[in-house]
């Protein structure tokens, strides 16, 4: 149950935004000869992730914080006495919260290990435990509880109020979706994405074109059944991150787009009059010399130093980069390593680590509670590319990591720390979004949201998405689309139903730089030198504290940044961060 109380939707996948060939989000934009979506999150009935149950009877006293559990009693014996009340709600949902995590283990096999041959069986699992999920997050016995948990609404704490709040909004909108339709979603998403994926191998836009007016049916459907007060793409915005509009975006969009024009136009008139800016070495290009088992142990390595913990983690080869699993006790990331991308295993494992970082700092007090969850998407984009961008990204990084490099592959011995940076953060126009680099990346967001907001007001019909597609590209960014699988045809977002999700990357990426603002100008002044050195624990506890833990604590993205940097979600401070990084990348500062 998150999301900020999404509880209603078909298990999910959730893109991401590396663009070093691994892509997290779920991402969700298929390679040259990749069959299936990128991912980031295995997500379970439209939530960011799912938790493990943790039986409360079978725990010692004091592992029962008053804070999670509510007024307790106990008999001669200390055990437990009989839930009423709040501890009766908790008990119920994190019953429903295991249901999930099963949801969340299915998916992670699917990607991971489950045969090719096994899709058709895998879907009818996912859809009859969807069924099971949906009877309990619509039952008489949890709605009783919510009554009698608000009834002692006077006795809760804050986090206890969040709970019940989060609940009761959960169980209205799970409540306005049949059993039906849960069903009908769940198994369009596997029949879409399976469209998607021939479509895209044969660059054949009529042969999904059926399957996307499917699924803005069903989008239309499940909006108007759960949000009914709400403008359509409003109540599909809303799944993603709470109390977002397609109002707020517009404004927020049309912030960034002009200056990011004139950036991304300084960049471009600089590279090309001087076109050594965007040379690399020739040891940083692809070859047999990064062996890739060399590169899965500087990965996990690197993991391990920003904070990732293996005890309660794994990480494993696929063939699309995500973090999914059951939840924060068990979290579990993929990446994958090529000696054609010797970029794409290191930055992926970071991006990866930093939403796994997330699921694992999560408040364990209320392990299987919706207060525990993710407030949005956005918010958990944030926190991989804080580290991906912020960190993995940065100068000092590679200062930090470049003997580690050239140990374990000595062809570089001669590459500077310099060099590295200049690599990954060249900028470079691409008709994939998951290609792009951190100043072009937005337009590709832009681009979706502008034709999401225009199929679902009426503004076109689902057989004019090709031609609408290549005409704001290329308004956007400048160059033409060549063909439908370089264009519309590129994401798996529509075709698994995902409407209304592409928003959240960006606001991420605002996040993060916003995050990364505060801590260098206040909470941290030296985080500079602390990743120089590769001092990343005092990073990861300020965020545990400050995001990780707080999950729905604060209802919506704009609440929570308030309360860990004094004020909500400020565009400017991304602007800022891109242009006096790359004016400096490109020498026009």
């Amino acid at each position: 149950m998150e999301l900020g109380a999404e509880i209603s939707r078909s298990p999910k996948i959730l893109p991401s935004t590396s663009r070093f060939g691994v892509q997290s989000n779920h991402d969700a934009t298929a390679q040259e000869n990749d069959d299936k979506p990128h991912v980031i999150c295995i997500c379970s009935r439209g939530s960011l992730s799912s938790t493990i149950h943790e039986g409360i009877a079978t725990k010692a006293l004091s592992d029962f914080p008053s804070s999670a559990l509510g007024d307790v009693g106990y008999d001669a014996e200390f055990n437990i006495i009989p839930e009423t009340g709040y501890r009766r709600l908790a008990s119920i949902l994190q019953d429903v919260s295991s249901l999930e995590a099963v949801s969340g283990l299915l998916v992670w096999d699917e990607w991971v290990m489950m045969p090719p041959g096994s899709a058709e069986f895998r879907a009818a699992q996912k859809a009859a435990l969807v069924g099971v999920i949906h009877e309990r997050e619509t039952s008489d016995a949890l709605c009783q509880a919510i009554h009698e948990a608000r009834d002692q609404w006077a006795h809760l704490d804050e986090w206890q109020r969040a709970v019940v709040r989060d609940a009761e909004r959960n169980w209205q909108l799970a409540h306005g979706v049949s059993v039906e339709l849960e069903r009908s979603i769940a198994e369009q998403e596997t029949l879409g994405v399976q469209a998607w994926v021939d479509a895209r191998k044969k660059d054949e836009w009529k042969s999904f074109a059926p399957h996307l007016h499917e699924s803005v049916r069903l989008a239309r459907e499940y909006a108007q059944a759960t949000r009914p007060n709400l403008p359509t793409y409003d109540a599909l915005i809303d799944i993603y991150e709470r109390g977002m509009t397609s109002e707020r975006l517009a404004t927020i969009f049309d912030q960034i787009e002009k200056p990011l024009r004139k950036l991304l136009q300084e960049i471009l008139t600089a590279s090309s009059n001087n076109s050594v800016m965007d040379e690399i070495p020739t040891a940083l290009e692809g070859s047999d010399h990064w062996n890739v088992d060399d590169q899965a142990t500087l990965c996990r390595s690197i993991a391990g130093m920003l904070g990732y913990d293996f005890q309660t983690g794994r990480i494993d080869v696929s063939a699309h980069p995500f973090t999914g699993g059951p939840g924060p006790q068990d979290v579990r990331i993929t990446t994958r390593y090529s000696t054609g991308l010797p970029f794409e295993g290191i930055m992926g494992t970071i991006h990866e680590a930093g939403h796994a970082m997330y699921e694992q700092g999560r408040n364990k007090v209320y392990t299987g509670l919706p207060v525990s969850e993710p407030v949005s998407t956005g918010v958990h984009e944030s926190q991989s590319l804080f580290w991906e961008r912020m960190i993995g990204q940065s100068k000092e990084f590679w200062d930090f990591l470049l003997p580690s490099v050239h140990e374990t592959f000595p062809h570089t011995k001669m590459v500077s720390s310099e060099d590295f940076y200049r690599a990954i953060n060249r900028v470079r126009r691409s008709l994939i979004r998951v290609d792009a680099d951190e100043v072009t990346y937005p337009f590709h967001v832009i681009l979706r949201f502008k034709v999401e907001k225009a199929l679902f007001d009426g503004s076109i019909d689902v057989d004019e998405l090709p031609t609408v597609w290549a005409r704001l590209f290329e308004e956007l960014i400048g160059i033409p689309v060549p063909t439908d699988r370089e264009g519309c045809l590129q994401d798996v977002h529509w075709a698994s139903g995902a409407f209304g999700y592409f928003p959240s990357y960006t606001l991420g990426a605002m996040m993060a730089a916003q995050l990364f603002h505060h801590l260098e100008s206040q909470a941290m002044p030296d985080i500079r030198e602390r990743t120089k050195n590769g001092d990343f624990t005092f990073i990861r506890d300020w965020l545990h504290k400050e995001i990780h833990s707080k999950g729905s604590l604060h209802p919506s993205l704009d609440e929570l940044l308030e309360s860990a940097t004094g004020e909500p979600l400020n565009p400017d401070y991304f602007l800022e961060y891109l242009r006096q990084k790359y004016s400096v990348r490109y020498g026009f500062a």
